[in-house]
């Protein structure tokens, strides 16, 4: 399963922890994606979409 957003794009990004001693090690922020039904063309889709689409989608519905 791609952790992706069917509509943005947006996906894992990669950073580092960085402790008190400087030490680092890698980290991964996921995007916070929701399940939703939508209709494309006609057709009910479920579709991966970020909470962000999410209520971008809902301002303009």
């Amino acid at each position: 399963m791609a952790r992706k957003c069917d509509i943005c794009g947006k996906g894992p990004q990669v950073g580092n922890n960085v402790s008190h001693a400087n030490n680092r090690t890698k980290k991964r922020s996921l995007p916070n994606l929701k399940s939703k039904l939508v209709e494309v063309n006609g057709k009910p889709m479920r579709i991966k979409i970020c909470t962000g689409c999410l209520r971008t989608l809902d301002k303009v519905s």
